[in-house]
């Protein structure tokens, strides 16, 4: 089907909003007076969706995870903007994204769907704050982007992510995340681009010039840029997805700072913004989650730094749920005592255009038939979120190529250069033997092609194309020993994705590794998803590397020095739990006595 055809398929005649040699007000305008409520209220909330099996539709609810298929959402509560979980692979996405849009033409008004998904080019894989995607080019972690710190380098990497949305059919990044990672058990810091503001403001404005260039347009992927004003000073590190991480503290009275790289943002155009769970307490504003703040989301954004875009609202505040097995009550920091219409009404008057990750049109509806709220506040936001469709150029080109999306993402380039900026994010923290070992002030690094390896928590087979893999330690000239920053495991099939808790190795761990260490020169690789306490490992190791999303490959490639790493750290390393424990959860490098300072990284 022909985008002309799928658009006159349904229609007698073709209105002003669709005609594109109009400007963008006139359209948006003519459409606008045509909405009833409740395509308004559709319009206004965003949820997931999941795709069939190589890209079909999935119609029976007893497939899915939720309440209602894609197809009863477009069709009876006329919602056109969805959040892309999984997908598999790039032509299959492109096939649903199709499928989907011409669902939404056969509605009374043609609206097209804006297709969103949270990060798909790095490694994690948290269903609540990013996925592993086949078929993408996959680069370290933002964390990984910030320890290279070269804005160049981020720009490239958001025009290619740009660059295969598009192919696939997302138009709507659910990121950059620019929150500041100044508490260190905080679950989410490996989304951040670190401790820095400075280093996160540069960065960031990189990021949104890469994705949707100098300001949005039909070529663009528009960039929700969170968790607005600044997601990482959460009380003991815990995460406000959950009831008892929902306070954000500021001991230190940082709260600008965190700030700062969201002024950045707004420099840069983002086109959407997304306050976070948490709420503020001991400051000057209410102390509500940051969705249902006047003072944060009007006063603060809106009046004072002077953003008219969208503001969505992170996933969930309005509504219960279960998810992945685990109750999950609603997100209504400091109102839980607040129905639900009263919810949606204080998201509305705070300011907020849409809810994410809820479904509930009828309840705008229900509010503006009982007269508690006006048709006129539904058109502000509705404004907003027609302006976008029509900047992206999705009334005028809804549908992208399949074959296209299969041929483009992943393309070779794409993933030689997400592969090679693994290997450069590698920080080297250390390279020299122990003290009292005779090889003291010897370097390790870079290993000499063909030395004899010993491997842990490596693939032997890949680790063969540059060494001798030997069986035992007592066999080997060096040992490399990949490891992961520990955390405190929790239960819920949804919390134990959240890393958080302690940041020390336990015993067991430890022991091997000093053992290991203590037996053959040693090279210990740590992921770095949060800022481990190592000081340990880093006496005993004969050289220590951070990575931030890296695989064994490119790990390889940095440590024989086929690339050159180049990392720097993008937080600090905390002597022990009792140092963190006693750092001010939003000040930055505010530990007394780091074993490795906040931009440490050496060169060979």
């Amino acid at each position: 089907m022909t985008e002309t055809t799928a658009r006159t398929r349904f229609r007698a005649a073709t209105c002003p909003y669709e005609d594109a040699s109009l400007s963008i007000e006139e359209r948006v305008e003519d459409l606008l007076g045509r909405m009833t409520v409740a395509e308004k209220a559709g319009l206004m909330f965003q949820t997931i969706a999941v795709t069939g099996p190589e890209g079909t539709l999935l119609d029976d609810p007893d497939t899915l995870p939720f309440e209602f298929t894609v197809r009863q959402m477009i069709a009876d509560k006329g919602m056109n903007h969805f959040n892309l979980m999984g997908g598999g692979r790039p032509e299959h996405i492109a096939q649903w994204h199709n499928r989907i849009q011409e669902l939404a033409l056969e509605t009374r008004l043609g609206i097209p769907i804006t297709l969103s998904t949270d990060p798909r080019h790095h490694f994690t894989d948290n269903p609540g704050t990013a996925a592993y995607a086949e078929g993408f080019s996959q680069y370290p972690e933002t964390l990984g982007l910030a320890a290279i710190g070269d804005a160049d380098l981020v720009r490239e990497f958001a025009d290619l992510m740009r660059r295969e949305y598009l192919a696939v059919g997302i138009r709507l990044a659910l990121h950059p995340q620019i929150d500041l990672a100044t508490e260190p058990r905080w679950s989410r810091i490996n989304g951040t681009f670190g401790e820095d503001a400075e280093l996160t403001g540069k960065l960031v404005a990189a990021y949104i010039r890469g994705a949707q260039g100098e300001r949005p347009n039909t070529a663009s992927v528009a960039c929700m840029t969170k968790h607005f004003p600044g997601g990482g000073p959460q009380l003991d590190g815990e995460d406000p997805h959950f009831a008892y991480g929902r306070e954000q503290v500021y001991p230190g009275d940082h709260f600008d700072y965190h700030l700062a790289p969201f002024k950045e943002a707004l420099a840069a155009g983002t086109s959407q913004m997304m306050p976070y769970y948490g709420m503020p307490i001991g400051t000057e504003h209410e102390e509500v989650a940051f969705g249902f703040n006047r003072g944060i989301i009007t006063g603060l954004l809106r009046e004072r730094l002077g953003f008219d875009g969208i503001v969505c609202t992170d996933w969930g505040l309005i509504s219960d749920a279960n998810i992945m097995g685990q109750a999950m009550p609603a997100r209504a920091w400091g109102v839980e005592e607040l129905s639900v219409p009263d919810r949606v009404l204080r998201v509305l008057e705070a300011g907020c255009d849409q809810f994410g990750g809820e479904h509930v049109p009828e309840q705008i509806v229900a509010l503006v038939e009982a007269g508690r709220l006006t048709e006129e506040r539904l058109d502000v936001s509705a404004r907003r979120l027609l302006r976008e469709k029509f900047v992206l150029g999705l009334f005028d080109h809804p549908f992208v190529d399949p074959a296209g999306a299969a041929a483009s993402v992943g393309a070779p380039a794409g993933i030689a250069a997400g592969l090679r900026a693994q290997s450069r994010s590698v920080t080297v923290l250390k390279n020299d033997a122990p003290e009292g070992d005779t090889r003291r002030g010897e370097s390790l690094l870079p290993l000499a092609e063909g030395s004899r390896v010993y491997v842990r928590g490596l693939d032997a087979e890949v680790a063969a194309g540059y060494g001798t893999v030997v069986a035992t330690p007592a066999e080997a000239d060096v040992a490399i020993v990949r490891v992961k920053t520990p955390f405190e495991p929790r239960e819920g099939g949804f919390e134990q994705f959240f890393h958080a808790g302690s940041l020390e190795f336990d015993a067991v761990e430890l022991a091997a590794i000093l053992e290991l260490c203590a037996t053959v020169p040693t090279i210990v690789d740590v992921y770095l998803e949060r800022p481990a306490v190592l000081p340990e490992i880093a006496e005993a190791a004969a050289a220590l590397v951070a990575n931030y999303g890296c695989a064994d490959g490119p790990l390889l490639d940095a440590l024989f020095a086929r690339v050159r790493p180049e990392g720097k750290l993008p937080f600090e390393l905390p002597r022990s739990m009792a140092d963190v424990r006693a750092q001010r959860s939003d000040v930055p490098r505010d530990g007394k006595d780091p074993v490795f300072a906040f931009g440490h990284g050496l060169r060979y």
